[in-house]
C-alpha cells in the first residue's frame, strides 16, 4: 500500500442525495480514492466524532461517492452533515473484486448493494450477461434500483423484501437457489450482512461454483495494525473485504457467527 493512501486528506461535501429513509449517498473529491477499483474501501474522518470505513459506490473524474447509513453516533452525525462541510480521508485501502468477463450474478443486501453497483458499472461493457438479485426489509429500503436496472436490464434484476412490500416477500437468498440452478455463471459477487454472505457461500460452494464476497466488519486503523476486524487468520481491511471461496471456506466456521466487538472481545453477530 502507497503512504499516500494512508495519509489524511480533507475534502468537502459537494452534493448528498437521500436514498432511502436511512441511507444518504455524500459525494466529494479525492485524487486517489477517484482511482479506487469495485470492493475498495476508504476511511472517513468525521472532525471531532470519529472515524469510520465506507464502501466505494463510485468514482469519475475525480468524484467519489459512498453510501452512508445511519446505524450509529457517528454515521447519524453524518446524516445531518450539509454540503460544503469538511471531511477527512484516507485510502484506498484493500483488495478488489476480480472483474469477470462471462456471466456475473451480483447479489447485495442493504448497503452492501452500493459496492456492487460500482462493480455492475465496471462490468456491463465486458461481460456477456448480468443478472442482479437484491434484498431489503421493506421497498423503501431497497437501493439503486433505477440504476441497477438500466446497467442489467430489468428482465436480469430480482428484488426481494421481507416485507412484501416490493418484490418477493422473502430473504434475498430464497429465490437464489433457484437461480443458481437453473442458469450457469461464471462468477458470483455479494455484498451485505455477514449472515447473508455465509448462506450464499454455503449454497455456492455445495455447487462447487466460484464466489468473491466483500466483508463488513468493524474496522478502526483500515491498514491490518489494531486487528479489530480479524476473522480467522485473516484481517478483512489488510487481506480482504474481498475474499475468495476458498479463503470463505477456511474461515466458515467463524463466518456469520462471531466477530471483535468495540472492546475487543468476540461477540456473537
Amino acid at each position: 500500500m502507497p503512504i499516500a493512501n494512508n495519509t489524511m486528506r480533507t475534502t468537502q461535501i459537494l452534493e448528498i442525495r437521500n436514498e432511502s429513509p436511512t441511507v444518504k449517498t455524500f459525494v466529494f473529491t479525492d485524487r486517489l480514492c477517484s482511482k479506487a477499483k469495485p470492493g475498495q474501501f476508504l476511511m472517513l474522518w468525521i472532525p471531532g466524532i470519529d472515524e469510520i470505513p465506507l464502501s466505494i459506490m463510485d468514482t469519475s473524474n475525480g468524484i467519489v461517492s459512498v453510501s452512508v447509513k445511519a446505524v450509529g453516533d457517528a454515521t447519524r452525525y453524518m446524516h445531518a452533515m450539509q454540503t460544503g462541510a469538511i471531511i477527512g480521508i484516507r485510502g484506498p485501502f484493500g483488495n478488489s473484486f476480480t472483474e469477470t468477463r462471462g456471466r456475473a450474478l451480483l447479489v447485495g443486501g442493504g448497503t452492501g448493494t452500493a459496492p456492487l453497483l460500482f462493480l455492475a458499472k465496471q462490468l456491463s461493457t465486458k461481460t456477456d450477461r448480468l443478472t442482479f438479485v437484491e434484498g431489503a426489509k421493506t421497498k423503501e429500503e431497497l437501493l439503486f434500483l433505477k440504476q441497477i436496472g438500466k446497467i442489467c436490464e430489468y428482465k436480469n434484476t430480482i428484488t426481494t423484501t421481507e416485507d412484501g412490500t416490493a418484490g418477493l416477500q422473502c430473504l434475498v437468498t430464497k429465490p437464489l437457489s433457484d437461480v443458481l440452478d437453473r442458469e450457469h455463471f461464471d462468477m458470483i459477487y455479494t455484498c451485505g450482512p455477514e449472515v447473508m454472505v455465509k448462506k450464499i457461500f454455503e449454497m455456492t460452494d455445495k455447487r462447487k461454483l466460484p464466489i468473491e464476497a466483500s466483508l463488513e466488519r468493524l474496522m478502526r486503523c483500515g491498514i491490518g495494525l489494531c486487528g479489530s476486524c480479524v476473522i480467522g487468520k485473516y484481517r478483512v481491511c489488510r487481506d480482504g473485504p474481498v475474499f475468495t471461496g476458498a479463503q470463505l471456506r477456511e474461515i466458515k466456521n467463524e463466518l456469520g457467527t462471531s466477530k471483535i466487538g468495540i472492546d475487543g472481545s468476540k461477540v456473537p453477530i
